[in-house]
């Protein structure tokens, strides 16, 4: 009987196996839901994270898969050596220089151009904020150090290992208010084969059901100082611009909010209350009915009961 022969794919051969991919995915869900509560505290905006895909490819892939321009962390993993790399999209990076200068959170417009300097140096702290929570989502498996060493703003530019050297890329959703972006990790598979027996014995437990309702709690605790942009809004009204330029002063609009219709009162931009207007020492106030129910759709930030 003729011997039959197969094909090897050396590429297997760098895989990570799939049940340390468990491990490494229920790893980063506890630390996108750490850092959910860690970058609202630091933002003074609520922060959503989650784990869209983690994947097994090669880093020149990777990098394929990136824009260009954009916004590329390079992160060493000391004591290891080599590193990692974070890709921030520029969408949501502008964002987060936009917050972290004062100003509101919202879509940010597209820019096709690359980060610079003074919008680098803004990035860091936020940057900071993330490598240390990823620290400490890594500490039961081993003690890596995660320091930022450079950013910069084409794919190619960063080389953390070989082209053809195989990568774990972990993306992770972000929303923040009601703007929303992604965050692209590019981790060597060495760094997860030398680790594997620590894997085995260390890994992450699978989240609890009630996990959610601690995570709302500690969030809450974190939170509590910061200050938020409380609203009421009334229906708007359309104007022509003939009627715009003759108004003069004595002139009374007539806007498009029914006297009977609920006013929504928002928190940075989300509606979160309903209520009427009312007067007190010469003063509109917000006579609050209700919870918004838009509110309910935010996992994080919950009206108290009215």
């Amino acid at each position: 009987m003729a011997a039959v022969l197969e094909a090897l794919d050396f590429s297997r051969l760098d895989r990570v196996p799939s049940a340390q991919l468990r491990a490494v995915h229920t790893l980063y869900e506890d630390f996108a839901r750490s850092l959910s509560a860690n970058l609202s505290a630091y933002l003074r905006n609520t922060a959503e994270l989650s784990v869209a895909s983690l994947d097994q490819t090669s880093y020149s892939e990777y990098l394929e898969g990136l824009a260009s321009p954009t916004c590329l962390a390079y992160v060493s993993l000391k004591p290891h050596d080599g590193a990692m790399v974070m890709e921030i999209s520029t969408q949501l990076a502008f964002m987060l220089v936009e917050l972290l200068l004062g100003g509101p959170a919202k879509e940010a417009p597209s820019f096709e151009r690359e980060i610079t300097d003074i919008e680098k140096g803004i990035l860091q702290g936020a940057m900071r904020v993330v490598l240390s929570e990823m620290q400490q989502a890594w500490k039961r498996i081993d003690e890596i150090r995660f320091a930022l060493v450079a950013l910069a703003g084409e794919p190619q530019t960063i080389q953390v290992v070989a082209p053809g050297e195989r990568v774990l890329s972990i993306t992770l959703d972000v929303k923040i208010g009601p703007a929303a972006g992604v965050v692209r990790l590019a981790i060597p598979s060495g760094l997860f084969k030398r680790l594997r027996g620590r894997f085995e014995q260390n890994g992450p437990a699978p989240q609890k059901a009630d996990g959610s309702e601690q995570d709302r709690t500690r969030m809450t605790q974190l939170i509590s100082d910061a200050t938020l942009a409380f609203e009421a809004r009334l229906e708007p009204t359309r104007v022509s611009a003939a009627d715009l330029v003759d108004l003069e002063p004595g002139d009374v609009l007539m806007l498009g909010h029914a006297l009977d219709r609920p006013v929504i009162g928002t928190l940075n931009g989300q509606p979160v209350y309903r209520g009427h207007l009312v007067m007190h020492d010469g003063k509109f106030m917000l006579q609050v009915h209700d919870a918004s129910p838009e509110s309910t759709k935010n996992k994080f930030v919950r009206p108290p009961s009215i």
